[in-house]
């Protein structure tokens, strides 16, 4: 089916963005996990491999381990400690086997206006209690579905103009923090924006990865160094930078 919507339509360039992204449930659901993010994309990979299309993938900095204690180069060795990024890195060398005009986009910690993420489920649970405890120990950088979007639309006019580079990249908000500090941000900026007017503040209460035990083991530290994207012409925002504006939109949509 890919195939052939691709060969029939003959596109200057596809972006796959499909992904199975729900961490937990994939340690119980891996047959369907490795379906969208291994074979998906490795048949995406195919259809362009075939035509010459090239083709731009969004990753995970999920498929490192966090053991490192310095931000992930893109060259450095994968070991993803989940089904989730265990999936995502097969497809990664599915892709780089099968399409050879291809660029691989890691992200992280990614948060928007739509669909599931932790600044919707922190604002949702900060209208419901007093007290959240959120994990201090795991470190990464929020990064807005924004912020992508502006770097996919970068790397698509170096690949028109035909200057872009093939291979990996990392691309996430500059600056790291952890869960944590993600949620003070979330509820003190919300706080300026009038969202708790209807109750107290909530307070944040730091926790360790052993206080919040989940199906899937998470990286421990998962900040990536992205200086190698800048020859893209892209200079990633400070993670900061980039959460007033999705918390406007989020309140404002919420309506009184």
């Amino acid at each position: 089916m890919v195939g052939a919507v691709i060969a029939q339509n003959q596109p200057d360039l596809v972006i796959n963005l499909a992904a199975y992204t729900a961490v937990d449930r994939a340690e119980s659901e891996p047959e369907q996990a490795w379906a969208v993010n291994c074979a998906g994309a490795a048949h995406i990979a195919a259809s362009c491999g075939d035509n010459g299309t090239p083709l731009v993938h969004l990753s995970t900095d999920y498929v490192f381990d966090g053991e490192k204690a310095e931000p992930y180069h893109e060259e450095d060795r994968v070991n993803p400690l989940n089904v989730y990024g265990a999936s995502k890195e097969a497809g990664e060398r599915a892709i780089r086997a099968a399409a050879p005009h291809h660029i691989i986009l890691r992200t992280a910690w990614v948060y928007g206006a739509y669909g599931a993420n932790f600044l919707k489920t922190m604002l949702r649970l900060g209208a419901e209690r007093s007290v959240l405890r959120v994990v201090a120990d795991q470190r990464g950088c929020p990064t807005a579905a924004a912020d992508i979007a502006s770097a996919l639309v970068a790397i698509t006019c170096q690949i028109e103009r035909g200057t872009a580079q093939w291979g990996t990249f990392h691309f996430t908000a500059a600056g790291s923090t952890s869960w944590h500090g993600f949620a003070e941000e979330i509820v003190a900026l919300a706080e300026t924006f009038g969202a708790w007017s209807s109750g107290p503040v909530p307070r944040v209460e730091p926790i360790t990865t052993d206080q919040y035990p989940t199906a899937a083991r998470r990286p421990m530290q998962s900040v990536l160094d992205c200086r190698k994207i800048e020859g893209f012409g892209i200079v990633p925002p400070r993670w900061q930078s980039s959460l007033p504006a999705v918390l406007r939109e989020l309140i404002r949509t919420k309506g009184p």
